[in-house]
């Protein structure tokens, strides 16, 4: 059986008309850049969030990036964040002029370890980046009380975690801001580019929105060096459209990933764990497993398409090779790059597709010879 590590257009097809319809009305009503669809779905998507305000941006990065700035952040100042993430995260801290400081994470939720936070504060540090990777919020609550200790402001990398929970508070709505990507393969994703910044602090609001718009309130009045990081009418009027059947969503997700968890335990397949505190809503299900680059390609071989997230932790990227962090720098974040592999994860995926892709998994897992999973690899 064929099973594809995503399925768009299983996604779009059921909403398809209503998605053409809500394209028609910003074309008819030539709101492209900006404009009333872009501030409905800014009230639609901070009434979810449990936010007093939402600001809608270009991308994912703008989000963090517009985020940092109006927080003050700039030149000579540190943030600290996870090697285990996106390099937009830190790319994020660097455009500020800032320079990136990692700390590891935990093995068993891979987020932020709380424990190694404090020790990473310097007299430079100006913000603190957690980041909710694979659908699960870090364990936000110790990072908080170290933050307000030191008077850092907390902004959530909440790019995978649209409608996860934290102690049934949103992703998003625990720190100073929470950072969104609307990139078409997430929970909720757009037909193209789009992101968003959530928060309670009215002013913080009011500077990003004046960021992202080339630093104006009001038309040819600048008032800051800003960026063009609007988010356009089209993808906010998308969104709109997605946004009401994000909940089913995220409970197809997690039904996926309990048969996944029922089917893989105990076959020396490390699965996702999560957290009580926790609701987990599966943007990536990714499993850790010994030889991961054969497993994927023996998959692959039988037709079933998975991933990597992410294959070499940002700290040991070549872009950031300047920040002198070496082999062994946070060894639990190297150790889960080697081993991470993402499996089939939507709604969409039918019983017999995630069964299939445990039955192939395991097959491969338990083959005596090295290539022994990719045998008859043409049998489906």
């Amino acid at each position: 059986m064929k099973v594809p590590f995503l399925d768009l257009k299983a996604h779009h097809e059921p909403i398809r008309n209503e998605l053409t319809q809500a394209i028609g009305e910003v074309i008819e009503a030539g709101a492209f850049a900006g404009g009333p669809f872009v501030a409905s779905f800014e009230s639609d998507w901070a009434a979810y969030c449990d936010t007093r305000f939402a600001a809608g941006v270009g991308n994912g990065t703008d989000a963090l990036w517009l985020s940092l700035l109006a927080l003050g952040v700039g030149p000579g100042d540190e943030v600290i964040t996870v090697p285990s993430t996106f390099i937009a995260t830190a790319e994020a801290i660097s455009y500020c002029g800032a320079r990136p400081v990692f700390v590891d994470i935990e093995e068993r939720t891979y987020t932020m370890d709380p424990g190694l936070l404090e020790g990473a504060i310097t007299p430079r540090t100006r913000a603190i980046v957690p980041v909710h990777l694979f659908g699960q919020t870090a364990d936000m609550d110790p990072i908080l009380e170290i933050a307000q200790r030191h008077r850092l402001p907390v902004v959530e990398d909440a790019c995978q975690a649209h409608g996860a929970l934290y102690k049934a508070r949103k992703a998003g709505s625990v720190g100073i801001a929470g950072c969104f990507s609307f990139y078409p393969g997430k929970n909720l994703g757009a037909l193209g580019e789009a992101g968003a910044v959530v928060t309670n602090d009215a002013d913080l609001d009011a500077k990003i929105k004046v960021l992202r718009d080339h630093g104006q309130a009001r038309k040819y009045c600048h008032s800051l060096i800003g960026w063009n990081a609007r988010m356009d009418g089209i993808q906010a009027a998308v969104l709109r459209v997605k946004l009401k059947r994000l909940e089913a969503a995220n409970s197809g997700r997690r039904a996926n990933a309990l048969l996944y968890d029922e089917l893989l335990g105990g076959n020396g397949i490390v699965i996702p764990y999560a957290a009580p505190y926790n609701r987990h809503i599966y943007h990536v299900y990714a499993v850790r497993v010994p030889e991961r680059d054969r497993v994927i390609e023996a998959l692959a071989g039988k037709g079933i398409s998975c991933a990597i997230h992410y294959p070499g932790p940002v700290h040991r990227q070549e872009a950031y090779r300047s920040l002198g962090y070496g082999e062994g720098s946070f060894p639990v974040a190297e150790r889960c790059a080697r081993e991470f592999l993402s499996l089939p994860m939507y709604p969409e995926l039918s019983r017999e597709q995630v069964q299939s892709v445990a039955r192939e998994l395991k097959a491969c897992l338990n083959a005596r010879e090295p290539r022994g999973c990719a045998a008859n690899s043409n049998e489906h």
